[in-house]
């Protein structure tokens, strides 16, 4: 292929990158990249094992006189999220990325970029590959389905991995390790209906422009959710006008702050449709007004078209559809003070949709302290049962606890510090990592997330400054090589 980034060392990490761009990887279609991890390691004659769910283990001896010294897990997750600005022509079920290389800085055409986290599989697929580095024995371990609730890494055979050392690489800031994360889970809520013929005047709202983010990572920069936005303006419609209810969706992953929702509402009297496109109108003024000085890009746009006929939601489900939404708990519920207010639990709203026949809500929360979550959990499921919604949780994963005491931790502060001349620095995330259920299957596992500087995850907005990917390589191989001197 014809490679775009040029002019970084080593030059096959990022080709390696630029291939794996080019085959699609959204959450449960990691088929093809799987496939791709099983034919390079066969290639290079290494050791490879692939699963049911896709994951993808490639095992390295180690380099010479190292062979004999304990083993060390490099792992990351081969699945992306897939999120596009609206009106982009693009299929992430079959389209490769089209990367675009500006002053630097590496971003995608329209679309998430992926390096959440194919950065990890370019780190690895380079370990494996150069002959030249010093290391002990590598273990990568390539997990499926992690932005849907870890759910490669849950199915995964952990039996097959000997090593007690883990360097996950789903890290997104320089200069910083992630020592301990938070454990989460999806509640989608739902609740039946049927729809019932209606005609006159569509009025329809269209919110955009929100800077979304991470619902774990961005959550306490306080971003608006749309969903919770639309909520605001349709419950003052159907408070305020005789309409009915046709659509109302926003968001398409729990673990992604809503950026736009749309929704729409009719009436068989056009003075009533007036008087709601003028409701709705200064409502849009009064949000913008709120949120554009924090979000400058907000979009609140209504239209009206008459002579539509139309299939409506009933108004018993319409309401208790937009109430919950509005009632729901969303963003940060609880922070630790005495921790510069770390986030210990929050909740994400990611994902709402009035389909034909049913109405959801899909939550993603989180939390540092199972207590908390478990009463967060409780508060989801009352609201649920109190406007006739079924509950289902799904793809829950646990917590990742500090260690007072971390040999691999010392051994990366050791060489950020070498390398370029300050300090190493460690953080809790409140995002979800693997690292918590590989801890939790493998006594005594020794484990570190790291990485290249990343921006706007889970948006169209997602960057990688490429020097920051070449200065991690840098990083990763010295503290390899450090391993293997041990």
């Amino acid at each position: 292929m014809e490679y775009k980034i040029t002019g970084y060392q080593p030059e096959k990490l990022f080709h390696f990158f630029e291939e794996i761009s080019a085959i699609p990887r959204g959450s449960g279609n990691e088929k093809g990249i799987s496939d791709y991890l099983v034919s390079f390691a066969k290639e290079r004659g290494l050791w490879v094992h692939q699963d049911e769910a896709s994951n993808v283990i490639i095992k390295k001896k180690g380099s010479e006189g190292a062979e004999d010294l304990p083993a060390v897990m490099l792992q990351g997750h081969i699945d992306m999220v897939c999120e596009k600005v609206a009106g982009v022509d693009h299929d992430f079920t079959k389209d490769g990325l089209e990367l675009i290389v500006k002053d630097g800085v590496l971003t995608a055409n329209g679309t998430t970029l992926g390096a959440d986290n194919g950065v990890a599989v370019a780190l690895m697929l380079m370990v494996l590959d150069d002959e030249d580095i010093k290391h002990p024995p590598v273990e990568c371990v390539f997990t499926t389905e992690e932005e849907v609730g870890l759910n490669g890494a849950k199915a995964l055979d952990k039996s097959l991995i000997s090593a007690r050392t883990m360097i996950n690489m789903d890290s997104e800031e320089e200069g910083i390790a992630t020592i301990s994360c938070a454990g989460g889970l999806r509640i989608e809520c739902s609740r039946k209906n049927v729809r019932e013929e209606a005609e006159g005047t569509l009025v329809k709202i269209v919110m955009s422009g929100l800077k979304g983010g991470h619902s774990g990572t961005d959550i306490d920069l306080e971003r608006k959710n749309a969903n919770r936005l639309m909520a605001r303006v349709i419950y003052q419609l159907m408070k305020n006008t005789d309409g009915k209810l046709v659509s109302f969706a926003g968001g398409t992953k729990d673990n992604a702050i809503p950026r736009e929702c749309e929704a729409s509402l009719i009436y068989a009297d056009p003075k009533e449709a007036g008087k709601a496109e003028e409701i709705a109108e200064n409502l849009a003024g009064v949000l913008a007004d709120e949120i554009t000085p924090y979000e400058e890009g907000f979009v609140c746009e209504v239209t009206a078209e008459a002579g539509q006929k139309v299939k409506a939601v009933p108004a018993e489900d319409a309401k208790a559809y937009v109430t919950a939404i509005y009632l729901a708990p969303n963003g940060v519920q609880s922070r630790n003070i005495k921790m510069d207010r770390f986030v210990v639990n929050s909740v994400n709203l990611g994902v709402v949709c009035a389909d034909e026949d049913q109405l959801v809500l899909v939550f993603s929360p989180r939390s540092s302290v199972a207590s908390l979550q478990d009463e967060l959990k409780a508060r989801i499921g009352l609201l649920a049962d109190t406007f006739g919604f079924t509950t289902e949780y799904s793809g829950e994963y646990p917590g990742w606890n500090f260690l007072e005491e971390s040999p691999i931790r010392e051994v990366f502060k050791e060489s950020y510090r070498e390398l370029f001349g300050r300090e190493l620095q460690t953080e809790a995330l409140h995002a979800g990592l693997e690292c918590g259920l590989f801890c939790d299957a493998i006594p005594g596992l020794d484990a570190i997330a790291v990485g290249p500087q990343l921006y706007h995850v889970h948006t169209p907005e997602e960057n990688l400054p490429l020097d920051s990917f070449e200065r991690f390589y840098k990083l990763l191989k010295d503290v390899l090589r450090r391993l293997a001197e041990k």
